[in-house]
């Protein structure tokens, strides 16, 4: 069955380009007797805002379209607000570390904006530099409690 999703970032109103890509959709969902699937993307936390995400809802339905799986109409496979996923990455997330394909970085915001800067004046593509890759699962546990706290949070 085909499913297909539209994830709106509630920090603003909908505007055209996404509402052209929930209609575009939506169309090819019912075309294919499948699922329109509705799924705000708020991880914007300082950004998002519950407003947004009821207009941008209020729109879609103004333009005549309506989900069949959403925050307002459940389904199967929610939640259909990202930020109510956590449970569900963290599991993910979990077992990426502890199959290797995955690794804790320490690095700050600062480093990056520094590796960042350099890539720009040297006018090549930044890539971050993986430096905090080779720290084995054991040590990155013992080096910060913080990292912990924060996957939880």
């Amino acid at each position: 069955m085909v499913r297909v999703r539209f994830a709106p970032s509630p920090t603003g109103q909908l505007h055209i380009g996404g509402a052209r890509t929930a209609l575009f959709n939506y169309l090819y969902a019912k075309k294919h007797n499948g699922k329109f699937i509705l799924r705000i993307e708020d991880t914007d936390l300082e950004r998002s805002r519950e407003e947004w995400a009821k207009g941008i809802m209020r729109s879609l339905r103004w333009l005549g379209i309506e989900w069949d799986e959403g925050p307002d109409v459940g389904g199967e496979f929610g939640p259909y607000f990202q930020s109510q996923r956590k449970e569900i990455y963290l599991e993910y997330i979990k077992k990426l570390l502890e199959e290797g394909k995955a690794y804790y970085c320490f690095c700050t915001q600062e480093e990056i904006e520094r590796e960042r800067e350099i890539a720009r004046q040297q006018k090549i593509p930044y890539k971050y530099s993986k430096k905090c890759r080779n720290i084995s699962l054991e040590e990155a546990k013992k080096e910060s409690k913080t990292v912990k706290r924060q996957l939880l949070e």
